[in-house]
């Protein structure tokens, strides 16, 4: 039986428990064991931390599968695969052996072979770096994607914006990953060139709407439930571009603060003169997001995602460690009402009860 859209906070989290994470943790198993396969250990060492580290991208990310309907397994399938990519390679930057643009760009490009569903020729990926032997792991991952894509009627009414989303994104990642010191010239000159998609948005904000993938996953999981039509296309775009996924990647790195700075990572919530400018711009997103979601179908699903990402970040015990976390989340919660205190209530007793078996 498949699952329906949700239309309250209570529906959904059961779906979510009920059908959407055992899927996701079969898919990841999978993963899991073809990662264990890699000859490579360096490689192997990031495919294994990304899977373990960055479980919850894959978790978040595969609601949206309730959007492709009675498709819905193909959806997670497809998901998991493309969210297991951007982890793997942003460990692959992060903790890079290369600091080469070059070297970042290739391996992104597999993103983009992703995304396209006609054959394409095998390539090497890790051609300009030292570490090359995964026993296939990199295009099996991009394989599965094409192979769900394949399938989408009408594709091409939306694949240019897919594409687009992962150009952002593959950009963003290679200009934040080269040496320190380039990181920042690199960024701010290149949201120069696309200030027109964001005009409000400072250069660190931009970046973070690039860093997303949920648009991506929003347009794949409504061509498998055969949803799109022509028209509705810049409503799915401007749905999530770039308030959204600007949203999501800002609360990402609001709560990796501290570890970022232990490890010498950019982080685009410093950027921020203080913590009260930091707030009422999150509060500014927030409203322009959802002022953006009336038009799109299923409006109250979309709604809850945004709720759903406050609660959840706002949720983890790494806010615990944050100097003002707490008028941060106080602030936001009561903004955005009670479907996100409901998500942050139900993060918080998730982490409990993990904590509980596990002690």
């Amino acid at each position: 039986m498949s699952p329906f859209i949700p239309r309250n906070e209570v529906t959904l989290m059961l779906q979510v428990y009920r059908n959407i994470f055992p899927e996701v943790r079969k898919e990841l198993d999978y993963w899991t064991a073809r990662a264990m396969q890699i000859p490579d250990q360096e490689l192997k060492k990031q495919a294994l931390a990304s899977i373990d580290s960055k479980r919850f991208h894959c978790q978040g990310g595969a609601v949206f599968a309730l959007l492709a309907n009675s498709r819905w397994k193909e959806a997670v399938r497809f998901i998991v695969a493309y969210q297991t990519v951007s982890d793997y390679l942003d460990n692959l930057c992060d903790r890079s052996t290369s600091l080469d643009p070059a070297d970042f760009q290739l391996l992104h490009e597999s993103m983009n072979d992703a995304l396209i569903p006609s054959p394409i020729k095998e390539k090497s990926y890790y051609l300009y770096r030292k570490e090359q032997n995964d026993n296939g792991y990199l295009q099996e991952l991009v394989n599965t994607c094409q192979q769900v894509i394949r399938t989408i009627k009408d594709y091409e009414f939306f694949q240019q914006h897919v594409l687009k989303l992962q150009q952002l994104y593959a950009e963003m990642q290679v200009h934040k990953h080269v040496r320190v010191d380039e990181r920042i010239p690199r960024l701010t000159s290149w949201h120069r060139q696309n200030q027109q998609l964001a005009p409000d948005l400072t250069w660190y904000e931009f970046s973070a709407a690039a860093g997303s993938t949920l648009g991506i996953f929003n347009f794949i999981s409504y061509g498998l439930g055969n949803k799109i039509e022509k028209g509705l296309v810049n409503y799915v775009w401007k749905g999530y571009f770039p308030y959204i996924q600007a949203l999501h990647i800002l609360l990402d790195y609001y709560i990796d603060q501290k570890e970022d700075k232990t490890e010498g990572d950019l982080n685009f919530c410093s950027f921020y003169p203080d913590e009260r400018t930091m707030i009422k711009r999150f509060l500014s997103i927030i409203e322009n997001a959802e002022e953006q979601l009336i038009r799109m179908p299923d409006t109250r699903f979309h709604k809850m995602v945004v709720q759903g990402l406050i609660g959840l970040y706002l949720g983890d015990q790494k806010t615990n460690d944050l100097p003002q976390a707490q008028k941060m989340k106080y602030l936001l919660l009561k903004y955005s009402g009670k479907g996100a205190r409901f998500f942050n209530w139900n993060t918080k007793m998730y982490y409990s009860i993990a904590k509980r078996k596990q002690g």
